[in-house]
């Protein structure tokens, strides 16, 4: 085996505990290399103001992971974009199966973190997306004006009660137990904000509407009281659940042990029953899950791996090579930008790595108005197309054929229309999404697993495929890339992506009240992050003869 091909250590999940796993890992001169399939950060990312990390004031939770990333890759941990589909820890030299191939490694660390819970109400999953939300800096601003209340206690619930004061007129929080289950300071400043009420030992029953919400049922269980309160007037109000997170475990659910809660048992240095296995973060059975135990539990469980490694290299005579430029593939995010609107020097480079590797040349035809919109999507995509000869700019001379404007297409060198295309300003959180579009239209594009290229292979009757996000939104990269992959992959199929935050009408038209939103041939048929498999899942796709 050669050394270049082989890790020490592999990291699943690019969060706090991920990353700093691989910090530690790496300055000890381990090779390590961090697998991360949405962007690295983690549930943080979502978080505004993050106030409690000792060391730091204040800080947005995309600005404290990207110190911590900047920090691993300084040390020369490497970074991919790729989502894991199985492993193989068994023996000396354990294999990561992912998207983008086979990665071989003496220990492997899982942090995939959490993903936000549902609570089970009726009502909760019919109305998801159309009502009922569960992060409040992706969908919070649907509801400027509106009545919002929050389902939970602990400190998500009181924190983003007082971030969601922004968008609407008031704000009800209901609890279920007799007090908030948070830090009182957190809890304090939400009780006493003039725009939210609090009611305790109460519990949604349920909600209900037609195309949004209308009503919802809550009960005093103390008293037993049944409230429900009505929209009027034909408006509508949103319902926010922040009821705790539940394990990212998928990976290893049949590899390791797990509590009755199906967090995951680690002795005290976070190995699991699995020798180089670890695990860290929020899958970890513990009391407390903040970005600080997240921390510990990286720099713990990289300690401990540092010594397995150590072991399996004197064992096997085999010592991974450090690469003298750790090479990475990593997002990017609006926070790269330079002040003027162009990109940054580490931005340009990352844009130049991608455009050498593009087999054809690719057109972005741009349907223009007079709007400021406009001149700002001009801008943006001619400061791309400037980064290299691939990419040629043509403005339509039809734009009012457009119904929603701005919009830029994916085009071939001949003219044709690659089915890919954006409307608005493809910056934010759907800059990434949007180079790795170019890159699935000119080639050779993301590795795709055969089954899936099968399934998109039999699809052939025309299919349109729309997705609608708001730039701030860090769920919706990941169904973007997926549809825009299939369009890439099928040309019966087209991708075409909104930023409703400037097309009311189709926010309207499909009730739009939580992003992403996938809607196929017209018809809005999910809300919430997808990968491509689940894509596929839920579109109609002929099945085999």
């Amino acid at each position: 085996m050669r050394a270049d091909k082989l890790y020490d250590a592999v990291v699943i999940g690019g969060g706090p505990a991920g990353l700093t796993a691989a910090l530690y890992l790496a300055r000890a001169r381990y090779r390590v290399l961090v697998i991360e399939k949405e962007q690295f950060g983690g549930q943080i990312m979502i978080t505004s103001e993050v106030v409690n990390y000792p060391g730091v004031g204040l800080a947005s939770g995309a600005e404290l992971t990207e110190i911590m990333r900047k920090q691993a890759e300084d040390f020369g941990a490497e970074f991919l974009l790729a989502e894991v589909t199985s492993l193989a820890p068994d023996g000396d030299i354990k294999t990561v199966h992912t998207t983008k191939g086979e990665v071989l490694c003496f220990g492997i660390i899982v942090a995939t973190g959490a993903h936000p819970r549902m609570i089970g109400f009726e009502g909760e999953a019919e109305f998801r997306g159309h009502g009922v939300a569960y992060c409040a800096t992706c969908d919070g601003e649907f509801f400027t004006g509106k009545e919002i209340f929050v389902v939970g206690g602990g400190f998500a619930a009181a924190e983003e009660s007082v971030f969601l004061t922004k968008y609407g007129k008031h704000v009800t929080i209901l609890v279920r137990e007799e007090d908030f289950t948070c830090a009182k300071t957190v809890a304090d400043e939400a009780r006493n904000h003039p725009k939210i009420s609090v009611l305790f030992e109460t519990e949604v029953e349920s909600v209900s509407g037609d195309t949004a919400l209308k009503t919802i049922r809550y009960r005093n269980n103390a008293t037993g009281k049944v409230t429900e309160y009505h929209a009027e007037n034909g408006d509508t109000f949103g319902v926010f659940v922040f009821a705790g997170y539940e394990p990212e475990t998928a990976l290893i659910r049949d590899i390791v042990k797990f509590n009755e809660y199906g967090y995951v048992l680690t002795d005290n240095n976070r190995k699991t029953n699995i020798d180089g296995l670890y695990a860290a973060g929020d899958i970890c059975e513990k009391n407390l899950r903040q970005v600080v135990t997240a921390v510990s539990d990286g720099a713990i469980a990289a300690t401990e791996l540092e010594k397995y490694a150590a072991a399996m290299q004197k064992k096997t005579g085999l010592i991974p090579k450090i690469p003298k430029a750790a090479k990475t593939e990593k997002t990017v995010q609006e926070s790269h930008i330079s002040d003027d609107g162009f990109f940054s020097a580490e931005v340009c480079a990352q844009l130049d790595s991608v455009f050498a590797k593009m087999e054809r040349s690719l057109v972005l035809k741009l349907y223009l108005d007079e709007q400021p919109l406009s001149a700002e999507l001009k801008e943006y995509i001619e400061a791309m197309a400037n980064r290299t000869e691939k990419l040629s700019i043509r403005i339509a001379e039809n734009a009012e054929t457009e119904e929603y404007l701005p919009c830029v297409r994916i085009c071939h060198e001949d003219g044709t229309e690659t089915g890919l295309a954006f409307h608005g300003v493809p910056g934010g959180h759907e800059f990434a999404s949007f180079v790795l579009g170019l890159y699935n239209a000119a080639g050779p594009g993301q590795p795709i697993d055969e089954q899936d290229r099968a399934d998109i292979a039999r699809i052939t009757k025309p299919m349109e495929i729309q997705v609608l996000v708001t730039l701030s939104c860090t769920m919706c990269p990941e169904l973007v890339t997926a549809a825009q992959k299939i369009a890439a992959e099928n040309p019966n199929v087209t991708a075409e992506i909104y930023d409703v935050n400037h097309f009311q009408k189709l926010r309207e038209q499909h009730r739009v009240m939580s992003v992403p939103c996938l809607v196929v041939n017209g018809e809005a048929i999910s809300f919430g992050k997808k990968n491509l498999r689940q894509v596929l899942d839920l579109i109609p796709i002929p099945q085999k003869q």
